[in-house]
């Protein structure tokens, strides 16, 4: 008997080590997100602890972390049953970051310069509220009912606000609970628009041509090298990538597990043909921060043009665009703004890139970004998301939108003069009907 139960315990550890092991990249994951986003939320969002641990860090599998802050060094810390533990710093400017063992947390960095300096003009183009008026086309009773139902049931939906702007007016704002128009909230890939505007913005000023191949010196000698900024820019490289977030994949080791996210991508070999291949990575979009890095003398310039040539320009003074440890801008996932800076960037889509009587970049990239890739069935385009495929079928095909993770959302809607903006925490697929809800207030402006 006691040759069994020392059997059965030897067979027990033997299968708790298998289970470690096997599972133990994601416990990296887990860990690494938990300990990034609770740094992210405290010292970026001004969120408390107790908060981002009981809701932000509170779905599955990320709940399994253990999580600890520093608030005099700015870091936090996420251990997974004792196992492994992750460390994420806070560095003034650049957001939060995870640090391998061994690094250096007081190297000194450089952050980008800003100027937060505000017009004095009312919203949009400024900080000051705008006066009261009421638009005769709204019907506001409807318009309402329709946000609100974006809130109902909100223990499944945790909708954190909605924005609704008609003709450069707010006709509907409304936050959740702990929440208002201050709060900075994560676009995750809506990030990726942002990267994208910058291309569109370096082409008005002559500096940079989509068309052009893809300046990547690793690829100027193998079939790569056939590969544009274009192909880039409609995620239609032919490039390999795995962008799964439930799995040890391509988007989870470079979110989680390098320094240089840029790198992930440029490494990867061509498995289809450029411009024929649509395959939606985010590995693609940091590979295109590292392009952008490469236009200045400078990491400095290249710190500093995010701010002055677009988000600081239009006014989105909340904004801050995350970096990796190399001082490369996160460009695929982690961007954070209040809402209403989230809108203004919708709206500078809207007036097609005019800011104020200031063009930022050519009225055709509008048209460049709506133009859908190659296979993508009207979904996508350059860095945005379309309806000309009828995903949302009681909505005109031309809406187009920044989407990101756990249901992000600026649409765009052209005809209507309309810039919605919806931000939240939704994990799962069908638990909002942006359908409905872009179809009601759509109705609502007569």
């Amino acid at each position: 008997m006691k040759k069994l139960i020392k059997y059965i315990l030897l067979l027990a550890v033997l299968a708790l080590v298998y289970v470690v092991y096997t599972n133990y990249p994601r416990l990296n994951m887990i860990a690494g997100y938990s300990a990034k986003n609770m740094a992210s939320s405290v010292f970026l969002a001004d969120r408390s602890f107790e908060f981002t641990d009981s809701i932000d860090n509170s779905f599955t599998p990320i709940n399994g972390a253990a999580d600890e802050i520093n608030e005099k060094e700015k870091s936090a810390t996420a251990s997974v049953y004792g196992l492994l533990t992750r460390k994420a710093i806070y560095r003034d400017g650049l957001g939060a970051v995870l640090v391998p063992k061994g690094a250096d947390e007081n190297e000194a960095y450089l952050k980008p310069r800003r100027n937060r300096s505000d017009s004095g003009l009312a919203f949009p183009f400024g900080d000051q509220e705008q006066k009261d008026s009421i638009m005769e086309k709204v019907d506001y009773s409807m318009l309402q009912t329709a946000v609100d139902r974006m809130f109902s049931n909100n223990d499944l939906k945790q909708t954190r606000s909605v924005l609704v702007v008609y003709k450069d007016q707010i006709i509907a704002e409304k936050y959740a609970n702990g929440f208002d128009k201050n709060s900075k909230l994560s676009g995750w890939s809506m990030t990726k628009s942002i990267t994208a505007t910058l291309f569109g913005i370096l082409q008005k000023q002559g500096k940079l041509n989509v068309e052009d191949k893809a300046p990547v010196e690793s690829w100027k000698d193998d079939e790569r090298a056939e590969i544009t900024i274009n192909d880039l820019l409609h995620m239609n490289s032919g490039l390999e990538w795995e962008e799964n977030y439930k799995e040890i994949s391509d988007v989870t080791k470079m979110l989680f597990l390098t320094d240089n996210m840029p790198k992930i991508q440029e490494d990867k070999q061509l498995i289809g043909k450029p411009n024929e291949t649509w395959n939606y990575s985010s590995g693609t979009t940091n590979l295109l921060s590292g392009i952008l890095r490469k236009q200045f003398n400078s990491h400095q310039e290249y710190l500093d043009f995010w701010y002055a040539a677009l988000i600081d320009k239009i006014g989105m003074h909340s904004m801050l665009v995350e970096a990796d440890m190399d001082g490369n801008y996160v460009g695929s996932s982690y961007g954070w703004a209040n809402t209403r800076d989230w809108a203004k960037f919708g709206l500078l889509y809207l007036h097609k890139g005019n800011w104020n009587g200031e063009q930022v970049f050519d009225p055709s990239w509008v048209d460049y970004v709506k133009t859908p890739t190659n296979g993508s069935d009207g979904e996508y385009g350059g860095h945005f998301w379309l309806n000309a495929g009828g995903k949302y079928p009681d909505v005109s095909k031309e809406v187009y939108s920044a989407n990101g993770f756990q249901k992000q959302r600026v649409f765009i809607i052209p005809s209507k003069d309309l810039v919605i903006v919806r931000m939240g925490l939704t994990n799962g697929e069908d638990i909002v009907d942006f359908n409905a809800f872009l179809r009601d207030i759509i109705k609502s402006i007569q």
